[in-house]
């Protein structure tokens, strides 16, 4: 697989959670295995009002937990899509298995996105998951087994009560697990979520900005000498498993969204589908648009947008393409430069790595 690829992306947001973390601000729903059929035919009639090119560069069932689909709406829902090099699954490691990950890899997934988060009983338990460290190492193990090798995990760090030290502890178990992606996230306390209306209690079990910043360094370290390089400021990967689906979200290409609450990006514009199943429903059955929410920003500002997401990649952004905003902000960059954050070759500008560490200073800069 190459990044140069282009084409336009697919999403398909699948609802359904066995129960919502107290971190997480997405639109999910309590699952209902009497509903999940029905949930796959909307989608499906969905797919089929939208205008598709032959090809996709990739497709990722996220959520909630699309996993929840099963093997046969999983399969029958690709059976509308066009092909695509990169289809991808999220997973909780508590449902994994050897048979159902055979079964995916039959229906068509080949890259599997696990959230593991930890591999730390006592901050598993906090954060709300469902599952153990030893779950999470099988499921990793149980997916490779089943014929899937493109597997990629989520890890958290900055999260209430964990050390320094116990993030080196998960990190080692990384490092004997065969996987080929990972991405690192800082925990963000996110508005209407469990975690918010405790914030002030959790913040003060919070690693200090020090430590939080020794934790990125000690991630960033260990992951190299996996082979997993730094591509992006949250993503790791080995040479040839830099994911599709992402790289075109932080590239700006296009990418369709189908069920309830997803995003599209087209023709520039960016809109949502209604953030409610019944109204989803509602709409998709009578042939309606189940989108709720439209903008499309003036150029400069859909210019100066698209340089904080494509500035987030190691490889920085092509001068040439952004000519008008960085004119406008060349004091700022020169600053930038000068005080070690930004660097810029003939026809690239990217983060150094201390720019890396300190990405949203640089973005407040640029924005």
């Amino acid at each position: 697989m190459t990044l140069m690829m282009r084409g336009k992306s697919l999403y398909i947001h699948t609802p359904f959670c066995r129960k919502k973390c107290p971190y997480c601000h997405f639109y999910v729903i309590k699952f209902d295995e009497n509903r999940i059929d029905h949930f796959s035919d909307l989608i499906v009639k969905e797919i089929q009002n939208k205008e598709f090119e032959n090809s996709l560069r990739s497709i990722y069932f996220g959520g909630g937990t699309p996993y929840l689909l099963g093997p046969e709406n999983i399969f029958k829902i690709l059976k509308h899509c066009p092909k695509a090099t990169e289809v991808t699954l999220e997973a909780n490691p508590e449902d994994v298995t050897f048979e159902s990950m055979k079964a995916f890899k039959k229906a068509g997934i080949n890259r599997v996105s696990i959230g593991i988060q930890s591999f730390d009983d006592d901050l598993l338990k906090l954060l709300g998951r469902n599952h153990s460290s030893q779950k999470a190492r099988q499921a990793i193990l149980d997916t490779v087994k089943a014929g899937i090798d493109n597997i990629t995990i989520d890890l958290m760090y900055d999260v209430p009560t964990q050390t320094r030290a116990t993030f080196q502890k998960t990190l080692e178990i990384c490092k004997q697990m065969p996987i080929t992606h990972l991405s690192l996230y800082n925990l963000t306390i996110e508005p209407f979520t469990p975690f918010h209306k405790k914030q002030k209690s959790l913040e003060i079990l919070r690693p200090s900005s020090r430590e939080s910043t020794e934790m990125l360094s000690d991630a960033i370290n260990a992951l190299e000498e996996m082979g997993l390089n730094r591509y992006e400021i949250s993503a790791f990967a080995k040479p040839g498993f830099e994911s599709l689906h992402n790289t075109g979200y932080w590239e700006g290409i296009p990418f369709h969204g189908v069920g309830p609450s997803a995003f599209s990006y087209i023709d520039g514009a960016r809109f949502q589908n209604v953030c409610n199943m019944k109204k989803y429903e509602d709409k998709v059955l009578q042939g309606i648009d189940p989108r709720d929410f439209y903008e499309k920003l003036e150029a400069q500002a859909a210019q100066r947008e698209l340089l904080m997401t494509g500035i987030r990649m190691v490889k920085g952004v092509e001068k040439s393409r952004f000519k008008k905003v960085l004119k406008s902000k060349d004091e700022e960059i020169k600053s930038l430069i000068n005080d070690g954050f930004l660097k810029e070759t003939e026809q690239r500008l990217l983060l150094t790595k201390k720019g890396q560490l300190f990405f949203d200073d640089v973005a407040c800069e640029l924005i």
